[in-house]
């Protein structure tokens, strides 16, 4: 709906959205069900999930993060960026694949699908927002980093939450020196 409606067929009526909602649920079951077929072609399922997070995952969170700190960014942006981050996956699972690159195991080759993936969707994201109109700041508010929504009162501290130990800076310290001695202790 969200996706139909705007981009696709404006000023419809609702039974119109609700039938190709039901369609494309159907489209999507079938495929997941498609999916299982080809997992059954993988050494184990670790290595199959991997790939499937660097086809999606990887560009999904590049986009994300970009969207969310950089206001310039536009939906097409997003939607090219996908694209070519899932087909930077794609293209470094074939080569892979047919032998053309050594990436090492699978699940290297995963990881580095994801990197190609996570790099095309940056760099495509960024170049078709700066050929696209961006949208006004108004609509951004409370979507992204440093544009709070005007209608929401900000939080106020009481005195007692404005200690030192009690700092966001100080507990984001102490939580990354944790996972880093964690990380030295059990590696």
């Amino acid at each position: 709906y969200d996706l139909w409606q705007p981009y696709v067929r404006k000023d419809r009526d609702e039974a119109y959205y609700l039938r190709v909602g039901r369609i494309a649920t159907i489209v999507g079951l079938l495929i997941s069900v498609a999916t299982a077929f080809i997992a059954k072609g993988y050494s184990n399922i670790m290595n199959y999930v991997q790939l499937l997070f660097s086809y999606f995952n990887a560009p999904l969170f590049a986009t994300f993060i970009i969207a969310m700190f950089w206001r310039r960014t536009t939906p097409w942006a997003g939607f090219w960026g996908l694209i070519a981050g899932f087909l930077g996956a794609f293209v470094t699972h074939e080569l892979s694949s047919s032998g053309t690159v050594d990436l090492g195991s699978e699940l290297a080759a995963s990881f580095w699908g994801a990197v190609a993936a996570f790099a095309a969707d940056a760099v495509v994201t960024v170049a078709v927002s700066l050929v696209t109109k961006p949208k006004e700041t108004e609509a951004l508010r409370g979507l992204v980093w440093g544009l709070p929504r005007r209608d929401v009162e900000p939080d106020r501290m009481s005195e007692e939450d404005r200690v030192w130990y009690r700092s966001p800076w100080l507990l984001g310290a102490g939580a990354m020196a944790l996972v880093v001695i964690l990380n030295i202790v059990f590696i």
